[in-house]
């Protein structure tokens, strides 16, 4: 199910739902690093957290705005939309990415209060190197991939799940720890804690990103095919028999997208 709901009522959702995601990944990073001094333990207290916590805010928030949560989801919807396909406007993608940018800063900090830490102090992890970029790179790739691809074989209500295992994984497989998101890469630049990064670091992390949003674009063109209305394809498992000689074709069916 689809709500229609305004612009204003979306950049809500945006906020509150990236807000939520940042308090989940720099929360459960805190806790995490306070219980355990193993850093293998406190990843895989932090990705598991923070891939259920994220699997849940799309399926709550998806219906209602796209639950994007991300610019460079919404870049991939604005760009679908200029060449032909269902996304946003370029008024609506300023507006999710200024409310996800404000929601992560604003979720950073929560973090940091309910901790009982000082709101408000800049991480000092610095996160560079060319190999961590490429890690960004393919982090974000991946996401879009998932993303577009499962959207464009008209499979989008498997999107939260898959998202959330993606991000599972990539945490663990991406040499940059999959930040994958410019908003929240600014959001973490808030907090000095486990999961935060040096505002240093941000111009690379945040180029790194954008590139890779472009790559996992050009793959899902590549790999799927249009996205234009009408153009995408069937899921492969629904097909109709046509023809007296009963030749089998794929089924085109209308489908709603949270994407």
């Amino acid at each position: 199910m689809t709500i229609h709901a305004s612009l204003p009522r979306r950049a809500v959702a945006e906020l509150v739902g990236t807000a939520g995601l940042l308090v989940v990944v720099i929360g459960s990073g805190i806790q995490a690093a306070e219980l355990s001094r193993d850093t293998g333990v406190a990843l895989v207290a932090n990705s598991l957290a923070s891939a259920i916590g994220l699997g849940l805010i799309i399926t709550l928030f998806g219906p209602l705005s796209g639950a994007h949560l991300n610019p460079v989801v919404t870049l991939t919807s604005w760009w679908a939309r200029r060449t032909g396909g269902e996304g946003l406007g370029g008024r609506e993608a300023l507006v999710y990415t200024a409310a996800q940018t404000a929601g992560a800063i604003g979720g950073a900090v929560l973090a940091e209060v309910m901790f009982g830490r000082a709101p408000g102090t800049f991480s000092t992890q610095i996160r560079g190197g060319g190999h961590l970029l490429v890690g960004e790179i393919v982090a974000t790739a991946g996401l879009v991939l998932v993303i577009q691809g499962l959207e464009r074989i008209g499979r989008p209500k498997l999107i939260p799940a898959a998202v959330a295992g993606y991000i599972a994984a990539a945490i663990w497989f991406t040499s940059s720890g999959s930040f994958a998101n410019p908003a929240g890469t600014i959001g973490r630049a808030f907090s000095d804690s486990f999961t935060g990064i040096a505002p240093r670091s941000l111009p690379g992390f945040i180029a790194a990103q954008v590139v890779g949003g472009v790559l996992g674009l050009a793959l899902a063109a590549l790999l799927y095919g249009s996205t234009r209305r009408g153009e995408r394809q069937a899921p492969a498992d629904v097909v109709r028999v046509t023809g007296s000689a009963g030749a089998i074709s794929p089924v085109n069916p209308a489908y709603e997208t949270i994407g």
